[in-house]
């Protein structure tokens, strides 16, 4: 049993292909089948259902396939201890961050962690909080950046930071008319919401406490998955919205006067980084981390008269 074959196996599950794990390993299809095979030939079982397509582990396979996950990440740890007494930080760091998150996140960090740790390679992908959790679990991220608490046992979360949300109205709204709000003013009718599968969507339903009258409303058939596309909406179309905090950096004056804040304690999402519990390379995590809070204001790093909102 080998490192090598260990590596092609999590692939395989992986991508749930013999071709797709081997394009990303970087070796030939015929190659990495023979370790594999070979690998079941010394444990005497057979790891993968070879028969289905995609390609399925098989019930033993699926329990080898996890403890080969442990071992790859332990023996990854042997290359982060060198790198933790270098100098310098170094490698490639695959980030996953939702999208209610990252227009107001990454603009903001990006330019001062590539000018500090100029020899890490910042690999960023933009999905949704179901996709995250479920790339961390194999592996092909090493962080993600999102809404929780997720309530998953398999990973570990990180707070961050403490995001109020806020009411934009417009002038025919009926919040426009307050100073400052609770949830109780909010009419479900006239609110935009995202479309289903954002983590978002569910904190606004669960800060108007009133999800059984969200359904049936003809303007929620527009679907959206981005918070600007809301303001936009009340912009032109009237109505209001829920907006987190940070959304609001660069509004001009007629917009700001369309914003309403919650009465205390305000409603607000915890922000994390979101590992899985064997996680590597945490150095360069901490440096993200410590990258965000300089960019975050203040007020935003306690939970001190805020609500969270589950998701």
């Amino acid at each position: 049993m080998t490192i090598t074959q260990l590596e092609y196996v999590v692939a395989v599950d992986t991508y749930r292909s013999f071709v797709a794990a081997a394009e990303k390993c970087f070796v030939t299809q015929p190659t990495l089948s023979m370790q594999v095979q070979k690998l079941e030939d010394t444990l005497g079982v057979k790891l993968f259902d070879r028969s289905k397509q995609p390609v399925t582990p098989t019930e033993i396979g699926e329990e080898i396939i996890a403890q080969a996950r442990v071992l790859l990440a332990e023996s990854e740890k042997i290359k982060e201890i060198i790198s933790d007494r270098q100098k310098e930080l170094s490698g490639e760091l695959r980030v996953g961050i939702i999208p209610t998150v990252a227009p107001y996140i990454l603009p903001k960090i990006m330019n001062g962690f590539i000018a500090k740790y100029p020899q890490v390679k910042l690999a960023i992908w933009e999905q949704t909080t179901e996709q995250i959790i479920q790339q961390l679990k194999l592996g092909t991220l090493d962080c993600g950046i999102l809404s929780t608490p997720l309530h998953e046992g398999s990973l570990t979360e990180i707070p961050v930071f403490y995001e109020n949300f806020v009411a934009y109205a417009s002038k025919q709204s009926k919040l426009f008319k307050k100073k400052t709000i609770t949830p109780d003013d909010i009419d479900m009718e006239e609110i935009w919401v995202l479309n289903e599968g954002h983590c978002m969507r569910e904190q606004v339903l669960n800060i108007c406490q009133r999800r059984k009258a969200t359904k049936g409303y003809q303007h929620f058939e527009y679907n959206t998955g981005s918070v600007e596309t809301l303001k936009r909406m009340v912009d032109m179309n009237n109505g209001a919205t829920i907006l987190p905090e940070l959304a609001l950096a660069d509004m001009n004056e007629k917009q700001w006067d369309r914003v309403r804040y919650f009465k205390s304690p305000e409603p607000a999402r915890e922000v994390s980084i979101v590992i899985h519990r064997n996680f590597l390379k945490r150095r360069m995590i901490e440096a993200l981390k410590n990258e965000i809070l300089e960019f975050v204001p203040k007020r935003l790093r306690t939970k001190k008269k805020k609500e969270i909102m589950d998701i």
